[in-house]
């Protein structure tokens, strides 16, 4: 990309508005320049001098006020009519580009079978999320979270246990110790089965002992575990790609840094059922 085309209107207003600018300065200063030489200074002193030095009630500058209100009203001209939308620039027509390529994305990939979606959703992990999390998805020694239990019966328990931070949902943060080890085992056993998209236990016996003290949980998921409309994680979703889709697109605060919103046009809804497809592929 070029750093001037002429043919880019906008470039071209900022040019000009610039050049008047200098321009302006440079008669303003040198004007009051050849007069501060030309004559000797007089007036009023202002009651205020500071170790000895006074200061003159002049008024303010003719050419400087001018100046600076020109400056004002053409900013303003600039923002509301010298800058149409649709005006041409270099941004723009990299906009429509990026808005083009995605469509054609979109349509190419409207259907992707769940071997094409592994694919797309493990060459995106790697070049935007395995610099925290690492690329075995692991999470580098407990700097991020680890990916490779995400979705699964045994994430359920760490959370129960160890709360959950930084999704920064209206309820707040989940804290820890929300029950005792045997408790989250049975609250894990009757999520997976009952409530999630897992829709399978290892702890089977567990379930009905669950279902009886997810009470603490249905506080801020709601009794049917689906968050009371978004004031907390929907627990329907956990175990499919939806819940990670959730996770992308609110960003995370972690230990090492904010993971960014990934819904600001960095990755489409396609690439993002892929990465979520591709992370809970990790813990099967």
């Amino acid at each position: 990309m070029q750093w001037f085309n002429l043919e880019d209107n906008i470039n071209l207003l900022s040019l000009i508005g610039a050049l008047a600018i200098i321009l302006l300065t440079v008669f303003v200063v040198g004007k009051y320049m050849k007069q501060m030489k030309e004559s000797k200074s007089e007036g009023e002193l202002s009651e205020h001098n500071w170790d000895g030095i006074g200061e003159y009630k002049n008024p303010l500058p003719i050419g400087w006020a001018v100046m600076f209100v020109l400056t004002l009203v053409w900013a303003i001209w600039y923002y509301l009519v010298g800058y149409p939308l649709n005006s041409y620039s270099q941004i723009g027509e990299y906009n429509e580009e990026v808005k083009t390529m995605n469509a054609k994305f979109e349509k190419e990939w409207a259907n992707p079978d769940l071997k094409t979606l592994h694919a797309m959703g493990e060459s995106i992990y790697l070049v935007q999320c395995s610099a925290c999390h690492g690329i075995t998805a692991d999470g580098i020694n407990g700097k991020a979270a680890d990916l490779t239990v995400w979705g699964s019966e045994k994430a359920l328990v760490d959370v129960i246990l160890n709360g959950s931070k930084g999704l920064d949902y209206p309820m707040g943060e989940m804290p820890g110790g929300m029950s005792d080890e045997e408790g989250a085992k049975a609250i894990a056993a009757y999520i997976a089965k009952e409530l999630s998209g897992i829709k399978k236990t290892s702890n089977e016996d567990l379930v009905e002992v669950g279902r009886a003290q997810f009470a603490v949980c249905a506080s801020c998921h709601g009794d049917d575990g689906k968050g009371m409309d978004g004031m907390s994680p929907d627990l329907t979703k956990y175990g499919t790609s939806e819940f990670v889709m959730d996770v992308l697109r609110r960003g995370k605060k972690g230990a090492i840094g904010a993971m960014p919103k990934f819904d600001d046009g960095r990755l489409n809804d396609i690439q993002q059922k892929a990465v979520g497809e591709y992370i809970l592929s990790l813990s099967k």
